[in-house]
């Protein structure tokens, strides 16, 4: 794989995706080698961060007692121009299946995430 670009998963606000070069797949999750087709050549590219709303959900009840304090969030699938589908927090209320949206970062617990917002609203 060719030089990191730093992104969410690494403190930095930004989304990065992996292409492989031999075969053109394109995935969100990092790993050493193409799932298509084995390669291992692998070049790292920033991806644009816009999207459309595959799926949301609204999250009542955190998952842990240190999450409690941002229950209600959403969370939303979201189908990137680029080819891969990833999860993203989002207005608890407001978004819906179909809509484009933009990525901006936010602080969540203990990390950054990914939050995604119709691109109709400032």
């Amino acid at each position: 794989m060719s030089a990191e670009i730093p992104d969410w998963t690494r403190g930095a606000e930004g989304l990065a995706l992996a292409r492989c070069r031999a075969c053109g797949h394109v995935q969100y999750v990092r790993r050493p080698f193409c799932p298509e087709c084995g390669s291992e050549d692998l070049g790292v590219e920033r991806a644009s961060g816009r999207g459309t709303v595959y799926a949301v959900t609204a999250v009542a009840r955190a998952p842990s007692p240190d999450l409690q304090a941002f229950a209600p969030y959403g969370l939303a699938l979201v189908d990137a121009p680029e080819g891969f589908r990833f999860m993203a927090h989002c207005p608890a209320e407001g978004v819906a299946i179909g809509a484009p949206v933009r990525t901006t970062f936010r602080a969540f617990g203990a990390g950054l995430v990914p939050f995604v917002t119709p691109e109709d609203q400032p």
